[in-house]
């Protein structure tokens, strides 16, 4: 068996839950805080990977990102950036995917926070990065940790977006979803089962290891 297609799939997963982390940390910050009429529209955008199957995401990030558009052309001519076809695209595709996986769980914690948390911050004279970051998420942590391996285990199971967008590309898009197709389409059931067997085995223990740390969290707070 390649191990190749497992370990670009884990680095695939990694710097996509990285980077979304980063992202999200502001986004919920500012959805939590906010009385914006733009809200809903936003929170709509963020929720769309849930309900739109894959292909049209996928279909959507090759029709933009190619080389044929103007935005994917001057990227490509301007910058020497070429996100069709290349890892760099399969991360792109992957954040915005894997988005709500990430900034659910964590909006939801902010959300259950006590206001009195944030006031009192206030009247201490404290900045709003250091609520953030001092008050706010230390109390959020089985949040953040749900959000974190959500997002990283989804990526690992991502395919209709991967192969669009990414392709099939040996050792730089050939992730271990589409080499689990490839495998199957010419009947190697043995490789496809090593493949499948190693990512469920790999995502029931991240799964159970997040139930077991947040249950003991929480027992731990109550007590």
């Amino acid at each position: 068996m390649d191990f190749e297609p497992l370990l670009l799939t884990f680095k695939l997963a990694s710097i996509t839950t990285i980077l979304l982390f980063l992202i999200a940390i502001p986004l919920c910050y500012w959805l939590v805080q906010t009385n914006s009429k733009t809200k809903p529209f936003v929170e709509t955008l963020v929720s769309m990977p849930l309900v739109l199957p894959p292909t049209v995401l996928g279909f959507y990030f090759l029709v933009f990102l190619s080389p044929n558009t103007t935005f994917g052309n001057w990227l490509e001519n301007m910058l020497g950036i070429k996100l069709v076809f290349s890892f760099l695209g399969l991360i792109i595709a992957s954040i915005i995917y894997s988005l709500p996986f990430m900034v659910h769980p964590i909006q939801s914690g902010l959300t259950a926070l006590p206001k009195s948390y944030t006031e009192t911050a206030v009247l201490m004279g404290k900045s709003k990065w250091t609520i953030l970051t001092k008050v706010l998420l230390p109390n959020i942590k089985p949040a953040i940790l749900t959000g974190l391996v959500l997002t990283f285990a989804h990526t690992i199971g991502e395919f209709g977006v991967v192969l669009m967008i990414g392709g099939n590309i040996p050792g730089k898009t050939k992730v271990a979803s589409i080499a689990i197709y490839d495998e199957v389409e010419t009947l190697n059931y043995a490789a496809a089962n090593q493949y499948s067997l190693i990512l469920l085995s790999i995502s029931f223990i991240i799964l159970l290891s997040v139930y077991l740390i947040n249950g003991g969290y929480l027992k731990r707070t109550i007590r």
